[in-house]
């Protein structure tokens, strides 16, 4: 049986399986039901790996042994694999989630917390900076920032990017605002992303800019966040941002930045 590489990688990444699993099943698929040796030739996988790779098909749900000798395996129809594999995944989420909210609870987090604490104090000022690559990563530092901030957050964007920031920032903003954080954000405001504006009426100062073409962020002028490159001309996973902790950097460009809030 000839199966494309390109569907292999994708049911790999889908289904959360090894390519030895991965192989068997979709050899299994293809016979309804099979022993282990008809599969590993099928399926070019070593027989002394196959009835391992089978037994944890089995316990993950996407195969059934047939009772019987020889021992041989059914394949579970793909609609009842989908359910059971997103089943699954939910309920290792869940208890991955109900772990990590153990450990804020716990005196594991104290000594993480005292270790950070303590490694900070050895650090010097200036290198406190590093390099943020892909969008994910740079929201996750944007939000990371805006949640520890204490009283001010001025950003500086564009067009798509107002409209991105908000739905990803939306709750950090909501929350730096009732501790008394003064938020201003300059962006290019047109038909499309005005309301948008509208809905942050009480959390945030927005203010129409067209003359600052740039994308940065500082926060209690003393972080600051910078995208290197032109949001329109780079897909999100190459997106980059550098982030600073610079009093005199962040400082000079909340002066910049008061300079063009000032404008009308």
């Amino acid at each position: 049986m000839i199966v494309k590489d390109e569907l292999l990688s994708k049911l790999r990444r889908y289904f959360d399986l090894n390519l030895y699993e991965v192989k068997l099943w979709v050899s299994l698929l293809s016979r309804g039901v099979s022993t282990a040796g008809e599969l590993s030739d099928i399926a070019d996988v070593p027989r002394s790996r196959s009835y391992d790779v089978l037994e944890s098909l089995e316990k993950k749900g996407f195969v059934v042994m047939k009772l019987g000798k020889p021992i041989k395996y059914i394949a579970i129809p793909p609609t009842e694999v989908v359910d059971r594999v997103k089943k699954n995944m939910h309920n290792n989420a869940q208890e991955k989630i109900k772990r990590l909210d153990n450990v804020k609870s716990s005196p594991l987090l104290s000594e993480l917390q005292t270790l950070h604490s303590q490694g900070i104090t050895l650090i010097d000022p200036a290198d406190l900076s590093g390099c943020l690559r892909g969008r994910h990563n740079l929201y996750n530092h944007l939000d990371f920032l805006i949640k520890e901030s204490k009283s001010s957050v001025n950003m500086v964007t564009t067009e798509k990017g107002f409209l991105r920031k908000v739905e990803g920032l939306r709750p950090s903003l909501e929350r730096a605002k009732k501790r008394g954080v003064k938020i201003r954000i300059s962006a290019p405001l047109t038909k499309e992303n005005k309301k948008v504006a509208a809905s942050l009426k009480g959390i945030a100062d927005v203010k129409h800019n067209t003359k600052l073409d740039s994308r940065f962020i500082t926060v209690d002028s003393e972080h600051m966040v910078f995208m290197t490159l032109n949001d329109n001309d780079v897909h999100p996973s190459y997106d980059m941002g550098v982030w600073v902790k610079s009093p005199y950097f962040s400082t000079a460009m909340d002066t910049m930045f008061n300079s063009v809030w000032q404008q009308k």
